[in-house]
């Protein structure tokens, strides 16, 4: 009888704990979801300047932040219901998930570097488009505004193109209506390039860290899966002994 108790003890401190684990991971979820639809939406009108500007990995990432949400809410019911080979699913698809994140990580690491390589490419392609491209007008100045910069590589990109451009109004550090491009003075010299690669650099590279810092955590989801079943295994043989 003692023992039975302890198993019955240690049946309801393992399902208390897994449902704790089922809600920290349905945040986790949620966080994942939210920080790849948030990095995809500022990352939109650089993202589109590039020659090689793609935002699958995270949308990947969103994608399997809803999974991870999912999967945590039907555990939910798992756990409540203490049907061990249930469980033993559920171990089996966090053992999946933590495989995905690992994935997800790897992949938006290479998707920042793809990222990089093709942004001088696509930003001299953008200066050749502008005012001509009334998209790529819009998402150049936003750029320039933003990140206070101006051209490419340094503001002599403008006047280098064949046929040279005006310097535009989104360079100037200073109140545009008050603002002569001409002066160098009154804008920005620094080009945009730099500071694009730094910006993806400290966003992704937290991002892409943070998903594979993320992916051990399934793993006490499995322990703990596994542990509840083999406790309720348990206390049916014990009830039928």
């Amino acid at each position: 009888m003692g023992k039975r108790f302890e198993t019955i003890a240690a049946m309801a401190c393992m399902t208390t704990l897994l449902m704790l684990f089922n809600f920290v991971f349905w945040c986790s979820g949620m966080i994942m979801l939210v920080v790849g639809i948030w990095m995809r939406m500022q990352l939109r009108d650089y993202v589109d300047m590039s020659a090689e500007g793609s935002g699958t990995a995270l949308l990947g990432l969103a994608c399997l932040g809803a999974l991870v949400a999912f999967i945590a809410t039907l555990a939910c019911c798992c756990t409540a219901k203490g049907h061990p080979a249930l469980l033993y699913v559920y171990g089996a698809f966090l053992a999946v998930i933590a495989l995905l994140e690992l994935a997800a990580g790897a992949s938006i690491y290479t998707y920042r570097n793809c990222l990089t390589d093709g942004f001088d490419l696509g930003l001299n392609q953008s200066l050749a488009r502008y005012g001509t491209d009334t998209n790529t007008k819009s998402r150049f100045d936003t750029m320039q505004r933003t990140l206070h910069c101006c051209g490419n590589r340094a503001s002599t990109d403008w006047v280098d193109l064949k046929p040279p451009k005006d310097i535009p109004k989104s360079c100037c550090k200073i109140n545009e209506d008050l603002c002569d491009p001409t002066i160098r003075s009154d804008i920005y010299t620094e080009g945009c390039y730099n500071r694009v690669i730094d910006f993806i650099n400290s966003n992704i590279g937290l991002v892409a860290g943070g998903a594979v810092g993320v992916a051990f955590f399934p793993l006490i989801g499995v322990f703990l899966a596994c542990c509840l079943a083999s406790n309720i295994n348990k206390a049916k043989y014990e009830q039928v002994a």
